[in-house]
């Protein structure tokens, strides 16, 4: 599968080498910018999805981004910053950014959102992994002529797996990336719901399977 060029602009260097170095850990193309000037310079580029500190040294993030809606840059945002009030995330859409976490973070939670970002991005592509076809228009999954129907949260578990495949999706990044924010998902409806798509795909007589990494999550092989 192509991975995804990131752009991650902060100022701060240890914090842009921590990201820099798990994103790229977790398969992703990454580039990185320390202000808002380099930010611009290095989006002209092929850049799939940026993460904007608001608070850099030569600029506001949300002004940054602005400047990159403006140049025609539709590539998705999600800004990082410390301030956590209602009217600051308003602001942050306002100006065009599509997420907002707020420091401290989870890395596994940024990596799920930039994900989910990522795939509405992509949202009207159909998802390909070998010969497994994932149709968001019809909502099905396929295998080469045989076709079974996915509900939607299926076909978004499913879909976060596909975008993982061969590497772990863990069980967080799945929830983020099937439920909306603030659902209440109990333990075991994740696993219900794999067990369902396990049952659609050995209908199909897909050669693959969702393998459970206990402890962990689950990877589609």
């Amino acid at each position: 599968m192509t991975e995804f060029r990131l752009l991650v602009v902060e100022d701060d260097t240890e914090l842009r080498s921590l990201l820099m170095r798990g994103l790229g850990e977790e398969g992703f193309d990454v580039v990185g910018a320390a202000d808002g000037g380099a930010a611009l310079r290095l989006a002209d580029g092929d850049v799939d999805a940026l993460v904007i500190d608001i608070g850099l040294p030569d600029a506001d993030g949300r002004d940054v981004c602005q400047a990159l809606r403006a140049r025609g840059i539709e590539a998705p945002v999600l800004f990082l910053s410390a301030a956590d009030a209602m009217t600051d995330r308003l602001a942050g859409f306002g100006a065009g950014g599509d997420d907002y976490v707020t420091k401290p973070f989870h890395f596994d939670e940024l990596v799920a959102r930039l994900r989910a970002l990522l795939r509405r991005a992509g949202a009207d592509a159909a998802t390909k992994v070998g010969r497994l076809r994932l149709d968001p228009v019809t909502h099905a999954v396929s295998w080469d002529d045989r076709s079974a129907p996915l509900t939607p949260t299926e076909f978004r578990v499913l879909a976060a797996l596909a975008a993982r495949s061969e590497a772990v999706a863990r069980r967080r990044e799945l929830v983020l990336a099937a439920w909306p924010d603030g659902a209440i998902v109990h333990q075991n409806t994740l696993d219900q719901y794999v067990a369902r798509l396990r049952r659609k795909l050995r209908g199909l007589d897909a050669e693959v399977e969702i393998e459970t990494v206990h402890g962990v999550g689950y990877t589609l092989r």
